[in-house]
């Protein structure tokens, strides 16, 4: 046991850990694979991370237990190491509020907005009554440095990760569902409650291709999925990509599926809306009703490629700068 708590090295790296993860009152659990037990770090990291004296268990060798350990409300933090997936074999429910995931990127000050190094995976052919991968119905909770993967190809699956609650903050990354390509209802996210914000993540896939004239969109607006009704309120996209290989012109990067389902405002802030050139072309990229009860406005660069149009619909407001084919040479201010 040559790494711990009181060596030199050991209580730098623990210094560090906490330097990245910043301060809480709550409790820093640890996340590797049982399966990475003959890499070397394995050991070395079970030793830096004890069990508490009251015998609670600070290192887990799969994210069910670390999160079952996790106390609502008492900012507990959830590091997950980046050499394998964490494979999750039923629905992980977030309903503890103020819990905090970090990926190992997040706490090396790698800012990947896709690709991340800390995998978060549902395989195909389990849990088969389960939609969704992460069920967030917690307040204020917070993802960094996550890739969400769901390779899951029954037809119970609605989406990779279901935002239910309030203020859940999502930062670098990665939503991507290569399943089901051919319905109009399966997203990589599936919205349906407040405030939520998006911090340059990705959503949906270049690779795989829609089959057929189906929206697929990567992120869903749809109140009745999980509940009755719920509505999306104040959402934020800062920074996000939003992709697709459209199969028709159909295929869509956002849904918005009914005017109930969103309420007061949603904003894309410096976000790109990209088809893949070597599949269709989408007719718009945000797909919506006509909206009555909120606007979804598009700020800073938003802009959309290999797509007509970004939106049509009726409440969707472009409040981006006009572009021409000339504007990267300099104008005389006046």
């Amino acid at each position: 046991m040559w790494l711990n708590q009181n060596a030199g090295y050991g209580n730098a790296m623990l210094s560090a850990i906490h330097t990245a993860v910043g301060w809480t009152f709550g409790n820093v659990f640890v996340v590797m694979n049982s399966s990475d037990v003959d890499e070397g770090n394995y050991q070395n990291i079970q030793d830096l991370f004890p069990n508490d004296y009251d015998g609670r268990v600070r290192f887990h060798t799969s994210l069910a237990t670390a999160y079952a350990a996790t106390e609502s409300n008492n900012n507990d933090v959830i590091i997950l190491d980046g050499n394998s997936s964490h494979q999750l074999t039923s629905m992980l429910t977030v309903s503890n509020n103020r819990v905090h995931f970090i990926g190992l990127d997040s706490l090396l000050g790698v800012k990947r907005r896709y690709g991340q190094s800390s995998k978060i995976n549902y395989a195909d052919g389990i849990a088969t009554a389960d939609p969704f991968i992460i069920k967030v119905t917690g307040v204020r909770c917070s993802f960094r440095g996550i890739k969400f993967t769901n390779a899951n190809t029954d037809a119970q699956v609605v989406g990779t990760v279901w935002e239910g609650w309030e203020y859940t903050y999502y930062e670098n990354c990665e939503f991507y569902n290569s399943t089901n390509l051919d319905s109009d209802t399966v997203a990589e996210l599936v919205l349906g409650w407040d405030s939520p914000q998006f911090v340059n993540c990705t959503f949906g896939s270049l690779a795989d291709l829609v089959d057929g004239d189906k929206i697929r969109p990567a992120v869903l607006v749809d109140g009745s999925v999980v509940w009755t009704v719920n509505t999306s309120r104040d959402v934020l996209f800062d920074g996000c990509r939003f992709w697709k290989k459209a199969g028709w012109t159909t295929t869509s990067m956002v849904k918005i599926v009914a005017d109930g389902d969103i309420e007061r405002g949603m904003e894309f802030h410096d976000c790109q809306f990209v088809a893949n050139v070597l599949g269709a072309v989408p007719a718009v990229a945000i797909d919506s009703v006509t909206l009555t009860n909120a606007r979804v406005i598009l700020t800073g660069d938003t802009c959309a490629s290999e797509c007509t149009k970004i939106a049509t619909a009726t409440g969707i407001f472009n409040c981006t700068p006009a572009r021409v084919a000339t504007a990267t040479i300099w104008i005389q201010a006046t």
